[in-house]
């Protein structure tokens, strides 16, 4: 990779910089903390790096978290795994997301938009009564710390508070979105045995409504531990036999009662993907999730009290986590409930323009979609108070960093952003006062000694390498739930470099500083001992017009050689002629390298994905290597199951 320093695509002035808490915080730091008061992000970083017991309390300090139990020391224990942090103090996760009460009682806490583009305001005052009164029958109902409560819920106001109320009881919240079919839901919630399921009689999306209440049914069955079900009339349905309405559970005027829990204590479960086996149930804490949202919501991405923070996302991805965490920096958050391209594919830009967002987040996928579309956001929409676009949930093209540059303002903040639901958090991404390179996220996040690593240990700078964490972060998990010894968690994260965090992802670090994802080292190309990602062959093939999508697999042949096909999902009217397979040859021949040219493309009815949208390479790939179905992948996990008897019956013709 060429280390010639490229022009930023976007520089922040200097009042921006200034401006930025980030700024703040380092001259606050270096006064308070010793923190290195010149040298910008750079030295920031090293520092939060090298001192970090230091850095982590700082944050604390300088966010004003309410310890009720002071701590002993920052970091108890620095293993990975097993990293104990902020020993003996005690805290509550939503008295912080519901402090801004206190001072704003009457402006909005949420904006809720469902598909009619109209948002309805839940003013703080409003939602900590909620909050207040759910959480008193939460305990009626005998909820006690550490019990599991459920939600099968999509993005509504409602979703929102439950979390809330739970986690002010000390229970531990777990979310699907009602799009998983039974299942998907019953795959994740058997694990945790949640005590308590909210749902909803069904949802609206793409214009049509989706009666859920066979599923509910269902699940009531599955779930032997529930003590209650507690009913969400969205489609306006009775309750059904011997569930709890929603509304007689938050009519009451009651003060909240933040139960003080260790820092450790399990603030809810999130789920991996589950492509192939159960999906991992991966545990946070009250305190880790704290502190570690604080640093990334209010420094990274720069969100205080006048901003609006709208991620399009559902409650079954981490980034709903995420969104909700806004409070805490006592930011007005959007809950957008519906399709993300209906009724048009602008529907996105449309909800940023009607909540006023500042910072707007979205997936790449989204993004090339609108540019494949013709749609024209800084013209058909008033854009003026989105300071940011961020991205997530694959890496963002350069195309797609151009395309927001020339079709949304060339004074936009771009920030592509990657982490992961294992520490629900980014490693690396948005930094407010950095510049802004096509193709790459602008640096590490602070706290975290991200590096590229090759295969003996050694750091890589300009060189494509493995993604790993050196330091603990307050964020990744206190264990998987169901994993008695550790040993699923170590050997997720630690069973290649012991003691330090493996996320599966290549990435180059540049000596600028900054990082380029390249996609997922478990399914790397590797060809003639080059590695190469697959994400820069997508970008590369999905700008001819012709493809709608495609999917690149690597095989080792029982013969020592390599199969690598290329499967394209073509656009409606496209035909995958002798002119446009030599098209496709010749884009990825120049734009990457001859190595890069697959074996073979075929054409497909469709490229699987995962329920969050990412397409799922290595079962596809263990299918072609002739694993059954039932083996190869969960079938919960997948958004369109008929497309893998594709790849299946493809599998078999080949052997």
């Amino acid at each position: 990779m060429s280390t010639v320093n490229p022009q930023p695509l976007w520089q922040p002035d200097p009042e921006r910089i200034a401006q930025a808490q980030v700024t703040k915080f380092q001259a606050w730091a270096a006064r308070e903390h010793g923190a290195p008061a010149e040298g910008g992000y750079a030295a920031l970083h090293r520092w939060s790096v090298d001192e970090l017991d230091t850095f982590w309390k700082a944050v604390a300090q300088w966010f004003d978290v309410r310890f009720s139990t002071p701590y002993a020391r920052v970091l108890g224990d620095r293993s990975m795994p097993g990293a104990q942090w902020f020993p003996g103090a005690t805290l509550n996760y939503a008295e912080h997301a519901l402090r801004a009460a206190a001072t704003r009682a009457d402006e909005p806490a949420l904006l809720y938009v469902d598909e009619t583009h109209e948002p309805r305001p839940v003013t703080w005052s409003e939602l900590r009564r909620q909050v207040g009164s759910l959480a008193a029958e939460l305990r009626a109902l005998g909820v006690r710390p550490g019990d599991r409560v459920s939600g099968y819920l999509p993005n509504i106001p409602q979703a929102v508070v439950a979390l809330l109320a739970t986690a002010a009881v000390g229970g531990v919240w777990t979310s699907c979105a009602p799009d998983f079919g039974a299942r998907s839901v019953l795959d994740r919630f058997q694990q945790v045995e949640p005590v308590v399921l909210f749902t909803v009689d069904g949802y609206r999306y793409g214009g049509k409504e989706h009666d859920r209440r066979e599923i509910v049914a269902e699940l009531r069955r599955e779930l032997p531990t529930l003590r209650a079900v507690v009913h969400i009339p969205l489609l306006g349905t009775q309750a059904p036999e011997g569930a709890l309405e929603w509304s007689a559970l938050t009519g009451a005027d009651t003060e909240p009662v933040f139960e003080q829990v260790p820092f450790d204590h399990p603030l809810w479960v999130l789920y991996s993907s589950g492509t192939t086996g159960l999906p991992k149930a991966i545990v946070q804490s009250q305190g880790g999730i704290l502190v570690e949202h604080l640093k990334q919501l209010g420094l990274h991405c720069d969100l205080g009290p006048e901003d609006r923070f709208f991620w399009y996302t559902s409650t079954g991805w981490m980034m709903w986590n995420f969104l909700v965490s806004g409070l805490l920096t006592g930011t007005t958050i959007v809950l957008y409930d519906g399709s993300p391209g209906y009724p048009d594919t602008g529907a996105q830009w449309r909800v940023a323009e009607r909540t006023g967002a500042t910072l707007y987040g979205t997936s790449a996928a989204y993004v090339m979609a609108c540019a494949k579309a013709g749609v024209h956001p800084g013209r058909d929409f008033d854009l003026s108070r989105v300071r940011c676009v961020a991205t997530t949930g694959s890496p963002l093209p350069p195309d797609g960093f151009r395309w927001l540059h020339d079709e949304v303002r060339d004074d936009l903040w771009i920030a592509s952003v990657s982490g992961g639901t294992d520490v629900c958090s980014c490693f690396a991404g948005a930094v407010p006062t950095l510049p802004v390179y096509i193709g790459e996220l602008q640096a590490p996040g602070l706290g975290t000694d991200l590096q590229s690593w090759d295969p003996n240990g050694e750091p890589l700078t300009d060189e494509v390498g493995e993604l790993v964490v050196t330091n603990p972060m307050p964020s990744m998990p206190i264990r998987f739930w169901n994993d008695p010894d550790g040993s699923r968690y170590h050997d997720s994260y630690f069973d290649t470099y012991p003691g330090v965090w493996r996320h599966g992802d290549w990435i180059t670090i540049t000596s600028r500083g900054s990082v380029v994802i390249h996609g997922r080292s478990d399914s790397t190309l590797n060809r003639q001992g080059v590695r190469m990602g697959s994400a820069d062959i997508y970008e590369a093939v999905e700008r001819l017009p012709e493809i709608k999508e495609s999917l690149v697999i690597g095989i080792e042949q029982p013969d020592g050689g390599y199969w690598m096909p290329l499967f394209v999902h073509l656009a409606p009217g496209a035909a995958l002629d002798e002119a446009l397979l030599d098209r496709i040859k010749r884009t990825i021949r120049e734009q990457l390298s001859p190595r890069h040219v697959p074996d073979e493309i075929i054409e497909v009815p469709g490229v699987p994905h995962t329920l969050t949208g990412k397409r799922i390479e290595v079962p596809v790939k263990r299918l072609l290597q002739g694993t059954p179905l039932e083996k190869a992948v969960n079938p919960g996990s997948i958004d369109d199951l008929d497309l893998l008897h594709f790849y299946e019956d493809l599998a078999r013709k080949r052997s």
